[in-house]
């Protein structure tokens, strides 16, 4: 019994068995398979004017392929909606609408997150090389810029979960800004 248990160190230290590991199909796969989520979040906007991050939270809700909706609830009320190819921004009164094919590296951006909750590896190769670390019960998918426009403004997007549930969205900017968001449990509808 002793030669089996050393065996089995010996392998798992070689690399040889890899009982959680995660390839981007893998990943991908798992994540098509969530078809609607709702989750709180609490986002920090570090900008390098400011002392201090920018603090939101309250709600997303998801439903695939294609609508994202973030609900901000502190500070101060906001709603954006993504659906489809449409953008739309509320705040008190003001009600902005944005059609994404506009604004291409927003449209990036955006896509770089619908395209991670909706499994859509395809979409997220259009403007990213992908880098994922880890295994199943804990994973980090790096989006890379492949477009110049793109990687003037974005340095990386860094995606982690936890099996096929999103826990956290950091975008790194390349003028040193960023922002974290942190995804509270992410439950099925």
């Amino acid at each position: 019994m002793r030669r089996l248990y050393a065996a089995l160190a010996l392998m798992l230290l070689t690399g040889t068995i890899h009982a959680a590991a995660l390839n981007i199909d893998q990943l991908m796969q798992g994540l098509a398979q969530i078809r609607s989520g709702h989750a709180g979040f609490v986002e920090k906007k570090y900008i390098a004017m400011l002392d201090k991050p920018v603090e939101s939270s309250g709600e997303l809700l998801y439903s695939a392929p294609d609508r994202l909706e973030k609900r901000t609830i502190k500070p101060k009320p906001e709603s954006m909606i993504l659906d489809g190819g449409t953008l739309v921004i509320e705040r008190g009164r003001q009600k902005h609408t944005l059609q994404l094919q506009d604004y291409p590296e927003l449209a990036a951006v955006i896509d770089s997150i619908r395209g991670t909750l909706a499994g859509d590896r395809k979409a997220l190769e259009r403007s990213y090389r992908l880098v994922l670390e880890g295994g199943v019960e804990q994973w980090v998918l790096q989006l890379l810029p492949v477009d110049e426009k793109m990687q003037a403004l974005i340095k990386r997007i860094r995606i982690t979960g936890v099996r096929y549930d999103v826990r956290s969205i950091e975008i790194n900017r390349t003028d040193g800004d960023s922002s974290l968001m942190v995804i509270d449990k992410l439950s099925a509808r």
